[in-house]
């Protein structure tokens, strides 16, 4: 019997606890184990990698490949259908922002930045559009990049759109590739005006068709193995369905490329608790209903089939990367 492709996640997770380097995030002085360049390759015809090991929040990584597929940039879409994994960045630009200034709008009635919670600020979100449309928005996030690149020109370009139709004109291409990494908004490479508050981790992808199967290989510069990793494998491989579905293709192979791959002090012991679970069968994903273009790609036509997970395990998020500010 063949052995399970959720095993190469587990094991790349006993190698970091065996040889990981200790490192130390800067802006949040939190340890990390990290190694350097690893590969893990999920064949898609013979089930959907969404780990078993523990429960892996689907309703969130459906409505996240949707919110970046359809150019969004605004997590209120995501708070409106009650997903919040996008929370904390927002909230946490917002506290610096409006620590700075004693002007921020609607929340000048009692209560300065510091002292609104990340409740109440996730509830005016839902139920304030415009603090919602100043406080929501995240540029030059994922979907940004993906479908409204911006030049210098002004324009701005569809590059998933571009990537689809150069392949239904070369099946041979070899240059579909998305990219969500710009310097100018980047880091220390950007005016600090400009410069980006979170950071962009799975920053580029490459599809290629291969016979009648389209495969999918996604290059990550950052990875949170224990809580990030698993929703990044599921999120790509869902990405890899669909737009095999809209090829009118079949789905050929997921291939993840990682960069700095690394546990977080403080999800050492879940992982080792994870690490004692046997893998599952992988469940299926059926797209149900037409599915000729990107735009016909919405969160009601996926369904999943067989998942049977163990129970989820909870860890803290460490909110870290973008531009660190002293």
């Amino acid at each position: 019997m063949k052995r399970s492709d959720e095993y190469q996640y587990l094991d790349l997770a006993k190698e970091i606890l065996r040889d990981g380097i200790k490192k130390v995030d800067r802006g949040t002085n939190v340890k990390l184990y990290s190694l350097f360049g690893r590969q893990t390759r999920y064949d898609l015809s013979e089930g959907f990698p969404l780990l078993t090991t523990k429960k892996v929040y689907w309703k969130g990584v459906v409505a996240e490949l949707y919110w970046f597929f359809s150019g969004q940039t605004n997590i209120k879409y995501l708070v409106d259908n009650n997903v919040h994994i996008w929370d904390d960045y927002p909230y946490k630009i917002f506290l610096q922002k409006s620590t700075r200034s004693a002007s921020f709008g609607s929340t000048q009635d009692k209560s300065s930045g510091q002292e609104m919670t990340k409740d109440q600020f996730i509830d005016k979100i839902k139920n304030d559009s415009s603090f919602a449309k100043k406080w929501g928005e995240l540029p030059r996030i994922y979907g940004e990049m993906w479908r409204k690149w911006p030049t210098r020109s002004g324009k701005t370009i569809d590059q998933l759109a571009w990537a689809v139709k150069e392949l239904r004109e070369d099946p041979d291409a070899k240059n579909a590739i998305v990219t969500s990494w710009n310097p100018e908004y980047l880091y220390t490479m950007a005016d600090k005006k400009d410069a980006s508050r979170f950071p962009i981790c799975h920053n580029m992808f490459q599809i290629s068709r291969r016979g009648d199967k389209l495969s999918l290989q996604l290059y990550q510069r950052s990875s949170d193995l224990f809580l990030g990793v698993p929703f990044n494998i599921a999120s790509y491989s869902l990405l890899t369905i669909v737009l095999a579905k809209i090829l009118g293709l079949k789905p050929g192979e997921f291939v993840h490329t990682f960069g700095d791959v690394h546990i977080y002090e403080n999800h050492i012991e879940q992982m080792k608790e994870q690490l004692k679970r046997k893998p599952r069968p992988f469940p299926k994903v059926k797209i149900v209903g037409k599915m000729n273009k990107l735009s016909d790609f919405t969160p009601d036509k996926i369904v999943l089939e067989g998942y049977d997970p163990y129970p989820s395990i909870k860890a803290e998020l460490t909110i870290a990367g973008g531009l660190y500010e002293k």
